[in-house]
């Protein structure tokens, strides 16, 4: 049994407060960022291509988190304070708007954001889709071990009981009782996925292009996730309902769509487009 209690903050320069979870997102980011820059290396792609990667990558992955989370999560409250969908505040009761960081963010809309961004991305570049996929997928699941750590340090998207002595029992959340560290498992799942995904890489990189690492990262992130979500409490009390009616959650629904895409990905092998 773990006593999970840690600070929200990892330092402090003068009043300026950083968060362990917004350090693990830069963290993630910039690891990813140097893999892929090594791949556009390996590859001898220009460097004017690989510049405004990053910035694609950044806004597009943090828009469709953001929005992710608000639409299909909360659309009731989101649609009604559109600032807030955003802007990282919150008008709290007292009737003063608060900076509060973007509490709520999720991987599906993240990934749906980077997808988009990536296709304007070559729109602008013009570098082949697929290869650009394909590189961007050999990195992502450390950005996403990183940032499943963040939620790990924020004592958020938590498991359920565990019925047992095994598990995190997570004091910031008032909790006595031990759970499943489900950010945990998916850190560590991620982080096998990213040695693998360049193991792959290493021994069948001819397939770059293809859209076979791209659909090897859906396909294992999103199995993962979907499977991991039966030992996780749900996010958003209206699910409550939804898996008792379907058996699954929401964030094993939208799951599938990606492993479907994934899986056919995976299995084509026609040139880069």
């Amino acid at each position: 049994m773990v006593y999970w209690n840690p600070s929200l903050y990892a330092f402090s320069l003068g009043p300026f407060e950083v968060r362990w979870y917004g350090l693990c997102w830069v963290i993630g980011l910039a690891l990813a960022y140097v893999v892929t820059q090594r791949l556009y290396r390996r590859q001898q792609l220009k460097y004017e291509t690989f510049e405004p990667l990053f910035l694609y990558c950044f806004f597009g992955i943090l828009v469709g988190a953001r929005l992710g989370h608000c639409l299909l999560y909360e659309p009731g409250y989101f649609l009604s304070h559109p600032v807030e969908m955003l802007l990282p505040i919150r008008r709290l009761a007292d009737g003063e708007w608060h900076l509060t960081g973007y509490a709520g963010l999720a991987s599906h809309g993240g990934t749906l954001g980077l997808m988009l961004a990536l296709w304007l991305y070559v729109r602008k570049v013009k570098v082949p889709l697929l290869q650009v996929l394909d590189n961007i997928a050999v990195a992502t699941p450390i950005a996403a071990c990183c940032i499943r750590i963040g939620n790990l340090m924020n004592s958020e998207i938590v498991g359920k009981y565990t019925g047992s002595d095994y598990g995190f029992v997570f004091m910031h959340n008032g909790d006595t009782l031990p759970r499943h560290p489900g950010q945990l498992y998916e850190a560590v799942a991620y982080a096998v996925l990213f040695v693998v995904g360049l193991w792959l890489y290493r021994r069948y990189e001819r397939r770059v292009g293809t859209g076979f690492f791209f659909g090897f990262c859906l396909t294992g992130i999103f199995v993962f996730r979907f499977f991991v979500e039966f030992v996780k409490e749900v996010q958003e009390p209206w699910e409550i309902a939804l898996r008792s009616a379907t058996g699954l959650d929401q964030g094993q629904l939208l799951s599938v769509p990606f492993i479907v895409l994934g899986l056919y990905c995976m299995c084509r092998r026609k040139a880069r487009i």
